[in-house]
């Protein structure tokens, strides 16, 4: 008896240990430039656009493009790590967010910056901005800004 349930443990558990087994994950330069694709008809007809490549739960990889200026943003809980594929914007951090409302997420937005450091970033750059520091893209018009964006949990 004690063998029969000795067996049915195991059997039982050696399939939940491969479900819960992580696996490396490859996004080819070709998976990438059809994502853009695909997300930049919306980021022309309404300013911006994304898409989620992976999302880890420490940690998700996204897609961003944008054609006219963003909000102001202070994310609680994440790091934002940019990578710039396209274009160039000016990347506002620090100072003060302008009419900031928090969501129940506790990511907080406004519409724009006061008193910020301006940098102007382009394809190639990276950009890191730690968890709650004030943020903001402005986009040059008649351009378009493409980024892949790692979101860091704090």
């Amino acid at each position: 008896m004690k063998l029969a349930i000795a067996i049915a443990l195991t059997a039982f558990t050696i399939p939940a240990l491969a479900q819960s087994a992580p696996k490396a994950q490859v996004f080819t330069a070709a998976d990438v430039k059809g994502r853009f694709a695909q997300i930049a008809a919306q980021a022309k007809t309404k300013g911006s656009s994304g898409a989620t490549l992976g999302d880890y739960g420490t940690h998700a990889i996204r897609l961003s493009e944008r054609t006219v200026d963003g909000g102001a943003e202070i994310h609680a809980h994440f790091d934002d790590v940019m990578l710039v594929i396209e274009g160039k914007a000016t990347l506002i951090t620090g100072g003060t967010v302008i009419d900031p409302h928090t969501n129940a997420d506790g990511e907080t937005h406004g519409s724009g910056i006061k008193d910020g450091v301006t940098q102007v970033i382009s394809a190639g750059d990276w950009v890191h901005v730690p968890a709650g520091v004030p943020h903001q893209l402005l986009i040059p018009p008649g351009t378009t800004y493409s980024s892949v964006v790692i979101k860091v949990k704090e």
